[in-house]
Protein backbone atom coordinates (compact mmCIF):
# COMPACT_ATOMS: atom_id res chain seq x y z
CA UNK A 1 0.00 0.00 0.00
CA UNK A 2 2.52 2.40 0.84
CA UNK A 3 4.52 1.34 -2.76
CA UNK A 4 1.27 2.34 -4.17
CA UNK A 5 1.05 5.95 -2.86
CA UNK A 6 4.97 6.33 -3.71
CA UNK A 7 4.07 5.47 -6.74
CA UNK A 8 0.97 7.80 -7.14
CA UNK A 9 2.92 10.89 -4.91
CA UNK A 10 5.89 10.28 -7.85
CA UNK A 11 3.81 9.96 -10.56
CA UNK A 12 2.35 13.34 -9.57
CA UNK A 13 5.08 15.56 -8.97
CA UNK A 14 6.41 14.60 -12.68
CA UNK A 15 3.21 16.20 -13.68
CA UNK A 16 3.19 19.16 -11.41
CA UNK A 17 6.52 19.83 -12.59
CA UNK A 18 5.93 19.77 -16.23
CA UNK A 19 2.69 21.99 -15.86
CA UNK A 20 4.66 24.63 -13.97
CA UNK A 21 7.41 24.58 -17.00
CA UNK A 22 5.19 24.52 -19.75
CA UNK A 23 3.39 27.70 -17.97
CA UNK A 24 5.70 29.28 -17.50
CA UNK A 25 8.44 28.55 -20.18
CA UNK A 26 5.85 27.62 -23.22
CA UNK A 27 5.22 24.66 -24.63
CA UNK A 28 7.75 22.05 -25.47
CA UNK A 29 9.27 22.13 -28.88
CA UNK A 30 9.20 18.98 -30.73
CA UNK A 31 9.38 17.94 -34.70
CA UNK A 32 7.37 14.88 -36.69
CA UNK A 33 8.91 14.34 -39.99
CA UNK A 34 5.85 13.81 -42.67
CA UNK A 35 7.69 11.23 -45.24
CA UNK A 36 4.72 10.82 -48.69
CA UNK A 37 6.07 8.33 -51.24
CA UNK A 38 4.67 8.14 -54.32
CA UNK A 39 4.75 5.28 -56.68
CA UNK A 40 4.70 5.97 -60.27
CA UNK A 41 4.52 3.06 -63.27
CA UNK A 42 6.23 3.88 -65.90
CA UNK A 43 5.49 2.32 -69.53
CA UNK A 44 8.76 2.14 -71.91
CA UNK A 45 8.83 1.95 -75.86
CA UNK A 46 11.81 2.38 -78.83
CA UNK A 47 11.34 3.36 -82.20
CA UNK A 48 14.46 3.76 -84.75
CA UNK A 49 15.00 6.05 -87.52
CA UNK A 50 16.97 5.96 -90.43
CA UNK A 51 18.03 8.59 -92.82
CA UNK A 52 20.13 7.73 -95.90
CA UNK A 53 22.21 10.16 -97.93
CA UNK A 54 25.38 10.27 -100.42
CA UNK A 55 28.74 11.66 -98.47
CA UNK A 56 29.89 14.55 -99.45
CA UNK A 57 33.73 14.02 -97.32
CA UNK A 58 36.54 11.33 -97.95
CA UNK A 59 38.90 10.58 -94.69
CA UNK A 60 41.75 8.72 -95.76
CA UNK A 61 45.40 7.90 -95.14
CA UNK A 62 48.12 8.56 -96.96
CA UNK A 63 51.97 7.24 -96.34
CA UNK A 64 55.38 7.64 -97.56
CA UNK A 65 58.11 4.84 -96.02
CA UNK A 66 61.79 4.62 -97.03
CA UNK A 67 64.92 2.51 -96.51
CA UNK A 68 68.15 4.04 -96.64
CA UNK A 69 71.39 2.56 -95.36
CA UNK A 70 71.41 5.73 -92.68
CA UNK A 71 68.70 7.10 -90.78
CA UNK A 72 69.28 10.54 -92.10
CA UNK A 73 68.82 9.75 -95.88
CA UNK A 74 65.79 7.37 -94.95
CA UNK A 75 64.27 10.87 -93.49
CA UNK A 76 65.15 12.93 -96.12
CA UNK A 77 63.38 11.15 -98.81
CA UNK A 78 60.96 10.11 -97.08
CA UNK A 79 60.40 14.20 -95.74
CA UNK A 80 60.85 15.05 -99.62
CA UNK A 81 58.00 12.91 -100.60
CA UNK A 82 55.70 13.52 -98.02
CA UNK A 83 55.95 17.19 -98.52
CA UNK A 84 55.53 17.02 -102.14
CA UNK A 85 52.48 15.46 -101.49
CA UNK A 86 51.29 18.08 -98.93
CA UNK A 87 51.38 20.51 -101.54
CA UNK A 88 49.72 18.97 -104.06
CA UNK A 89 46.84 18.31 -101.68
CA UNK A 90 46.56 22.12 -100.92
CA UNK A 91 46.93 22.54 -104.61
CA UNK A 92 43.98 20.77 -105.07
CA UNK A 93 41.75 22.72 -102.21
CA UNK A 94 42.51 20.50 -99.39
CA UNK A 95 42.82 23.27 -96.57
CA UNK A 96 45.78 22.96 -93.94
CA UNK A 97 43.75 22.33 -91.20
CA UNK A 98 42.51 18.88 -92.94
CA UNK A 99 45.87 17.20 -93.19
CA UNK A 100 47.59 15.79 -89.92
CA UNK A 101 50.28 13.78 -89.76
CA UNK A 102 49.19 10.64 -87.13
CA UNK A 103 52.42 8.80 -87.66
CA UNK A 104 56.29 9.30 -87.95
CA UNK A 105 58.66 5.77 -87.57
CA UNK A 106 62.51 5.24 -87.23
CA UNK A 107 62.98 1.92 -86.99
CA UNK A 108 66.33 -0.18 -87.81
CA UNK A 109 66.12 -3.38 -90.35
CA UNK A 110 68.31 -6.38 -89.69
CA UNK A 111 70.09 -9.21 -90.94
CA UNK A 112 71.15 -12.47 -89.07
CA UNK A 113 74.21 -13.77 -90.14
CA UNK A 114 75.31 -16.59 -87.80
CA UNK A 115 72.80 -15.84 -84.94
CA UNK A 116 74.97 -12.12 -85.51
CA UNK A 117 72.34 -9.51 -85.36
CA UNK A 118 73.62 -6.45 -87.96
CA UNK A 119 72.04 -3.51 -88.96
CA UNK A 120 71.41 -2.99 -92.52
CA UNK A 121 69.36 -0.19 -93.04
CA UNK A 122 66.64 2.67 -91.76
CA UNK A 123 63.41 2.41 -92.67
CA UNK A 124 61.45 5.87 -92.04
CA UNK A 125 57.16 5.88 -92.60
CA UNK A 126 55.13 9.49 -92.51
CA UNK A 127 51.37 8.92 -92.55
CA UNK A 128 48.78 11.78 -93.27
CA UNK A 129 45.29 11.68 -92.41
CA UNK A 130 43.84 13.88 -94.97
CA UNK A 131 40.11 15.05 -95.07
CA UNK A 132 38.17 16.14 -98.44
CA UNK A 133 35.37 17.88 -99.49
CA UNK A 134 34.21 17.86 -102.10
CA UNK A 135 34.35 14.21 -102.35
CA UNK A 136 35.28 13.97 -106.02
CA UNK A 137 38.57 15.48 -105.06
CA UNK A 138 39.59 12.29 -103.29
CA UNK A 139 40.58 10.58 -106.72
CA UNK A 140 42.96 13.76 -107.83
CA UNK A 141 44.30 13.07 -103.95
CA UNK A 142 45.23 9.76 -104.53
CA UNK A 143 46.57 9.61 -107.84
CA UNK A 144 48.73 13.25 -106.96
CA UNK A 145 50.01 11.33 -103.96
CA UNK A 146 50.72 8.27 -105.36
CA UNK A 147 52.63 10.21 -108.12
CA UNK A 148 54.27 12.15 -105.63
CA UNK A 149 56.06 9.08 -103.95
CA UNK A 150 52.80 7.90 -101.92
CA UNK A 151 53.33 4.08 -101.41
CA UNK A 152 50.73 3.61 -98.34
CA UNK A 153 47.44 4.62 -99.37
CA UNK A 154 44.35 3.30 -97.56
CA UNK A 155 41.80 3.35 -94.71
CA UNK A 156 38.94 5.39 -96.83
CA UNK A 157 35.97 5.95 -95.03
CA UNK A 158 33.19 8.51 -97.03
CA UNK A 159 31.03 10.50 -94.30
CA UNK A 160 29.66 13.42 -93.96
CA UNK A 161 30.04 17.35 -93.23
CA UNK A 162 28.56 18.92 -89.99
CA UNK A 163 25.88 20.68 -91.70
CA UNK A 164 24.49 17.41 -93.57
CA UNK A 165 25.29 15.26 -90.58
CA UNK A 166 23.33 17.17 -88.40
CA UNK A 167 20.26 17.64 -90.99
CA UNK A 168 20.52 13.56 -91.68
CA UNK A 169 20.45 12.93 -87.46
CA UNK A 170 17.41 15.39 -87.37
CA UNK A 171 15.14 13.09 -89.73
CA UNK A 172 16.47 9.97 -88.35
CA UNK A 173 15.47 11.33 -84.79
CA UNK A 174 11.64 12.41 -86.18
CA UNK A 175 10.93 8.82 -87.23
CA UNK A 176 12.42 7.15 -84.32
CA UNK A 177 10.29 9.41 -82.35
CA UNK A 178 7.26 8.69 -84.36
CA UNK A 179 7.47 5.56 -84.64
CA UNK A 180 8.26 4.81 -80.62
CA UNK A 181 5.16 6.91 -80.01
CA UNK A 182 3.04 4.87 -82.72
CA UNK A 183 4.25 1.49 -81.07
CA UNK A 184 3.53 3.42 -77.61
CA UNK A 185 -0.11 3.73 -78.96
CA UNK A 186 -0.82 0.31 -80.09
CA UNK A 187 0.28 -1.37 -77.22
CA UNK A 188 -1.81 1.04 -75.17
CA UNK A 189 -4.78 -0.43 -77.28
CA UNK A 190 -3.69 -3.98 -76.97
CA UNK A 191 -3.16 -4.18 -73.04
CA UNK A 192 -5.33 -1.54 -71.84
CA UNK A 193 -2.89 0.48 -70.26
CA UNK A 194 -3.71 4.41 -70.36
CA UNK A 195 -0.56 6.67 -70.98
CA UNK A 196 -0.07 9.52 -69.01
CA UNK A 197 2.58 12.00 -70.38
CA UNK A 198 6.29 11.15 -71.00
CA UNK A 199 8.22 11.25 -68.32
CA UNK A 200 11.69 10.39 -69.70
CA UNK A 201 13.59 10.53 -73.23
CA UNK A 202 16.70 8.53 -74.03
CA UNK A 203 18.71 8.57 -77.38
CA UNK A 204 21.14 6.50 -78.47
CA UNK A 205 22.86 6.83 -82.24
CA UNK A 206 24.96 5.73 -84.98
CA UNK A 207 26.71 5.83 -88.16
CA UNK A 208 26.89 3.45 -91.21
CA UNK A 209 30.14 4.56 -92.72
CA UNK A 210 31.36 1.80 -95.66
CA UNK A 211 35.70 1.55 -95.48
CA UNK A 212 37.28 0.90 -98.56
CA UNK A 213 40.33 -1.53 -98.10
CA UNK A 214 43.25 -0.08 -100.38
CA UNK A 215 46.33 -0.01 -101.09
CA UNK A 216 48.27 1.63 -104.14
CA UNK A 217 52.15 2.68 -105.02
CA UNK A 218 53.72 4.57 -107.92
CA UNK A 219 55.24 1.43 -109.22
CA UNK A 220 51.51 -0.80 -109.35
CA UNK A 221 49.52 2.52 -110.68
CA UNK A 222 48.50 1.58 -114.03
CA UNK A 223 45.09 4.09 -114.06
CA UNK A 224 43.18 7.07 -113.11
CA UNK A 225 41.46 6.33 -109.50
CA UNK A 226 37.62 6.16 -109.17
CA UNK A 227 36.46 5.96 -106.03
CA UNK A 228 32.36 5.81 -105.50
CA UNK A 229 31.26 6.45 -102.59
CA UNK A 230 27.26 5.24 -102.36
CA UNK A 231 25.41 6.06 -99.31
CA UNK A 232 25.70 6.15 -95.95
CA UNK A 233 23.73 5.84 -93.21
CA UNK A 234 22.48 7.68 -89.79
CA UNK A 235 20.43 5.49 -86.82
CA UNK A 236 18.94 7.15 -84.00
CA UNK A 237 17.40 4.99 -81.35
CA UNK A 238 14.84 6.62 -78.97
CA UNK A 239 13.22 5.44 -75.62
CA UNK A 240 10.60 7.00 -74.38
CA UNK A 241 8.94 6.29 -70.77
CA UNK A 242 5.43 7.27 -69.71
CA UNK A 243 3.33 7.65 -66.86
CA UNK A 244 1.02 4.42 -67.33
CA UNK A 245 -2.09 5.23 -65.50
Amino acid sequence: MRELKTSLLTAFGILLVFFLYTKFAGPVPFSVNSIQTTKTNLFSVSGEGKATGIPDTARLSIGVTKTASTVGAAQEQTNTATNKVIADLKSLGVAEKNIKTTNYSVNPNYDFDRGVQNITGYTVVQTLEVNITPIDIANKAIDAATTDGANLVGGIIFTFDEKTKKDLENKARTEAVKMAKEKAQSLSSATGIRLGKIVDVQESNGFEPRPIMMAQSLEAKSADTQLQPGENSIIINITLSYEAL
